[in-house]
C-alpha cells in the first residue's frame, strides 16, 4: 500500500499558484490552517499516478479582503459581510515521491519532472506515514555501500538520517556553528565513522590538541616537532613530523625569506632560486642519483643544506670584481644584506626548528616516502595495525607561521596525489579544524595567508580529480576565505548566532531553501540544519553522540568558583610556557 493514501477530508487545501519551485496553497477552513505548521512536510498530488511532490511548509498568511459593492445600489447588510477571507500557505518544493521507481519501492528523489497543476490537493505528512516516509528515506540512503550517519531527523527521531559518503567528500563539505554548538562532535562522529571502514585514509589538522583523547588502532596520532622533541629527537615512526624547508616549493621560499617590499627583492629571488637549485644539484652528485639530475626543477622535492645556499649569497654579497681601474663592488654588492638576515633569523628560531633544523634522517632522500607513507596511505598500508585516520596535532605551531605550514602539509598531500597515477591513486580527505586561522577572509597581504590560500583554493578547486577532499570546520564561515567556501557543495550548520555567519549561509542556501536560514539562531545544541549533495532531504537532525569526545567541553564557571580545594596549574604552566612545550613529564 502506498505510504501517501489519503482520503477527501485530510486535504489541507489546493494549488492556486505555481512558479518554478513554490506553491501557492488556498485553505477554505480556517481550523485546518490552523493545524498547519511552518517547516512541516506536505505532499501535493501529482497528475501521475503513483507520484507525490514533496514540499516544505515556508509561509501561513490570514487576510481579510474588501470586497466591492454590488452594482445594485444597495449596502452592505452587516460589516462582516463586507470582508473576505483568504489563506494561503507557500510551499518549497524538495522533490518527487515514488511508490515504485523502476525496481525500487518508495523512491524519494530531488527532482522534479514537472510541479503540481492548478487545484492539485495536498495533504499532511505527519504521524505514521511521517514515520514510514522518513524510514523509506533512511533505508534508501542505507542501502548505498558506506553511507554516513549523523543521527537522527528532527521531524522523527526514530529514523536515521543517512548521507551520501561519496559525495560528501568527492565534493567537498563544511561544517559550521558557535562554539558550544556541538561541532566538535560531529568532526569525532565523522571521524569514528571514517576509522570503522576497511581501509580508511583522512587527516585531521587538530589546531588545539583537543582530538587527542580520540584512540584506538583505528586512529594514529602525529605531532609537529617542538622544541622538546627537537631536543629529544624523534621520527615519523614515534609518531613525530617534521616539515623540512627543502619541500617547499619557489612560491613558497620566496613569501618566506625574500621582503617584497625592499627594492632588490627580484634580484634576491633570482638568486635565491640559483643557489637552491645548485645546492640541489650538488646533493644528488654527492649520492650520484643520476636520473634525478638529468630531470629536477626548484620545485621538486630534493634535499639540500641550507648551510650552503648561505655561503653562496654571502659570497655573492661581498664579491669585489676586476674592473677597468681595479677591483669594484660586484652586481648584488651588499643587495642581499636583507635577505640573509631573514634566512639566519629563521634558521636560528628554535620555534621553527622542525622546519629549518629537522634531524639528520629527514635529510635522506628516503625520507620523504617513509613520510608520505605514514600520512597517506590507508589502513592496509599502515605498519603495526595502526589506523588509518591521522589526527595532526598543530598546538605547538607559531601562530604565525600556522597558515604556511598547513598549508604546505596539505600541498604535500595534493602534490603526491598528483602525480600518483589512477590505478595507484588512494583518496584521501582532510579535515581542516579552525580553519578560520589560517584561511581567513582577508589576509590583509600577509604572505603566510597567501601561501595558505593558494594551496586550499587549488585543493577545493581541483581536489575531486585526484582524490582529494576537503571538509571544512569553523565557528566563523564569514572569516574564512570565499573563493575556497565557495567550492563545498555539502553544508553541515549548527547554531549560528552572528548575523554575518547567517547571511554566508543563506547565500550557499539554493533560493527555494533560503528559508531554511531562518531556523539556524534557533536550533538547540547539538542540532544541525544538513543540506548538499549528500543529503536525500534536506533538514534538520538531531547529531548521534560520538562514541569517544574530544576534549572541547565547556567549562562550567559558577560550578567550578563554587568548588572548594586548590587549583594549583600555575607553576606547570609557566614551566610549559618558557619550554614552548606542552608535553607532560
Amino acid at each position: 500500500m502506498s505510504i501517501f493514501s489519503y482520503t477527501i477530508e485530510e486535504g489541507l487545501g489546493k494549488v492556486a499558484a505555481v512558479d518554478t519551485t513554490h506553491v501557492t496553497l488556498w485553505v477554505e477552513n480556517v481550523h485546518v490552517l490552523s493545524s498547519m505548521q511552518v517547516n512541516r512536510l506536505v505532499a501535493l498530488r501529482s497528475s501521475r499516478a503513483g507520484q507525490h511532490f514533496i514540499g516544505i511548509i515556508q509561509k501561513i498568511t490570514r487576510r481579510f479582503m474588501e470586497q466591492e459593492a454590488a452594482d445594485t445600489g444597495k449596502e452592505a447588510e452587516a460589516e462582516a459581510e463586507a470582508y473576505r477571507e483568504i489563506n494561503t500557505v507557500r510551499v518549497v518544493l524538495i522533490g518527487t515521491f515514488y511508490d515504485r521507481y523502476l525496481d525500487q519501492p518508495n523512491m524519494f528523489r530531488r527532482s522534479l519532472e514537472s510541479v503540481p497543476e492548478i487545484e492539485a490537493a495536498c495533504y499532511p505528512i505527519e504521524g505514521e506515514r511521517l514515520s514510514r516516509f522518513m524510514q523509506a528515506i533512511s533505508c534508501q540512503s542505507g542501502e548505498q555501500a558506506h553511507s554516513l550517519n549523523l543521527g537522527h531527523y528532527a521531524l522523527d527521531e526514530d529514523a536515521a538520517a543517512y548521507l551520501d559518503a561519496n559525495k560528501f567528500f568527492s565534493r567537498h563539505a563544511a561544517i559550521v556553528g558557535s562554539t558550544g554548538t556541538g561541532k566538535s562532535w560531529a568532526t569525532a562522529r565523522l571521524v569514528e565513522q571514517i576509522a570503522e571502514l576497511p581501509n580508511a585514509n583522512a587527516l585531521l589538522f587538530d589546531l588545539h590538541g583537543e582530538y587527542q583523547q580520540l584512540s584506538g588502532t583505528d586512529i594514529q596520532h602525529y605531532k609537529l616537532a617542538g622544541p622538546r622533541e627537537m631536543l629529544q629527537g624523534g621520527s615519523v615512526e614515534a609518531g613525530i613530523l617534521h616539515l623540512p624547508y627543502w619541500l617547499f616549493g619557489y612560491e613558497d621560499l620566496i613569501q618566506l625569506f625574500v621582503d617584497r617590499s625592499d627594492q632588490h627583492a627580484p634580484n634576491q629571488a633570482m638568486l635565491l632560486s640559483r643557489m637552491v637549485i645548485d645546492a640541489k644539484r650538488f646533493y644528488l652528485e654527492r649520492i650520484q642519483a643520476e636520473e634525478l639530475l638529468a630531470s629536477f626543477t626548484i620545485d621538486s622535492p630534493v634535499p639540500y643544506d641550507l648551510s650552503e645556499v648561505l655561503k653562496g649569497l654571502r659570497r655573492a654579497n661581498s664579491e669585489m670584481v676586476a674592473g677597468a681601474r681595479g677591483s669594484r663592488q660586484g652586481e648584488h654588492y651588499g643587495r642581499l644584506n636583507r635577505l640573509i638576515a631573514r634566512l639566519e633569523n629563521k634558521r636560528t628560531d628554535r620555534r621553527l626548528a622542525f622546519m629549518m633544523n629537522p634531524p639528520a634522517q629527514v635529510h635522506h632522500l628516503s625520507w620523504l616516502e617513509m613520510a608520505a607513507q605514514a600520512l597517506l596511505g590507508g589502513k592496509e598500508y599502515q605498519s603495526a595495525g595502526k589506523g588509518g585516520v591521522k589526527v595532526i596535532d598543530f598546538s605547538e605551531v607559531p601562530s604565525d607561521m600556522l597558515p604556511l605550514v598547513v598549508g604546505r602539509l596539505a600541498s604535500l598531500v595534493f602534490s603526491v596525489q598528483q602525480w600518483t597515477g589512477d590505478e595507484g591513486r588512494h583518496p584521501i580527505a582532510l579535515l581542516c579544524e579552525e580553519a578560520h586561522l589560517y584561511l581567513p577572509h582577508s589576509a590583509n597581504g600577509t604572505r603566510t595567508y597567501s601561501a595558505a590560500h593558494r594551496h586550499f583554493e587549488r585543493i577545493a578547486k581541483e581536489g575531486r580529480k585526484y582524490g582529494v577532499g576537503l571538509v571544512i570546520i569553523s565557528q566563523r564561515p564569514s572569516e574564512i576565505h570565499p573563493a575556497i567556501l565557495s567550492q563545498c557543495s555539502n553544508f553541515i550548520t549548527l547554531r549560528l548566532s552572528h548575523s554575518a555567519d547567517q547571511q554566508v549561509v543563506h547565500r550557499w542556501l539554493p533560493e527555494s531553501l533560503g528559508g531554511f536560514a531562518a531556523w539556524l539562531p534557533a536550533l538547540d545544541t547539538g542540532e544541525a540544519l544538513v543540506v548538499g549533495d549528500a543529503s536525500l532531504l534536506p533538514s534538520r537532525i538531531r547529531l548521534a553522540e560520538p562514541k569517544q569526545k574530544p576534549n572541547s567541553r565547556t567549562v562550567a564557571f559558577w560550578e567550578e568558583w563554587s568548588r572548594c580545594g586548590k587549583h594549583n596549574g600555575i607553576r606547570q604552566a609557566v614551566r610549559a610556557w618558557r619550554m614552548q612545550s606542552l608535553t607532560r613529564d
